[in-house]
């Protein structure tokens, strides 16, 4: 299925080779395309494997998979704007908390989700791994009991971890 030039004409990320590759917190670099299934709730799930960061105090890099899940509204994110918004992290200096809260929340601006949740598990630094997991579901619908559900129950069962 072909996309019309009207749905396409605002990415100016996807198929140009010239991208640049900005190396420190760029959200300008997120671009959108239109939902066309809204008439359903459905997730979205992105893994980013080779997230990177910097420690504010140290300036040690720091490594995480970063998670993210999202049931659309109007917008989508587009995958690489996504990629490349990620990718712009790599000279930024923040905790791990504040890294997976600011993707959230540049994401709401960006899209307006219905629901949107954030999850990083950073690889140990000193002995200890650290992973965070925020999210969030638009006020006054049914999502947001869902986000208070999945944030009160989101690590029942966790999962084995023999990669770290």
């Amino acid at each position: 299925m072909s996309r019309s030039n009207n749905e396409t004409k605002q990415l100016s990320l996807l198929g140009n080779k010239d991208v640049e590759y900005k190396t420190d917190y760029c959200p300008e670099v997120l671009e959108t395309f239109v939902n066309k299934h809204r008439e359903n709730d459905y997730f979205v799930k992105f893994n980013c494997p080779e997230f990177t960061s910097l420690c504010p105090i140290t300036g040690q890099p720091d490594f995480a998979t970063i998670y993210i899940s999202y049931i659309p509204d109007e917008l989508m994110v587009e995958s690489k704007s996504l990629k490349l918004y990620l990718f712009s992290f790599r000279n930024h200096g923040d905790f791990h908390e504040d890294c997976v809260n600011i993707i959230m929340k540049d994401l709401i601006k960006l899209m307006n989700p219905k629901y949107i949740e954030v999850w990083g598990k950073f690889l140990p630094r000193g002995g200890i791994s650290i992973d965070p997991y925020c999210n969030y579901g638009r006020p006054g619908t049914k999502w947001e009991k869902v986000a208070w559900d999945r944030l009160a129950n989101h690590d029942m069962y966790p999962e084995k971890v023999d990669n770290r």
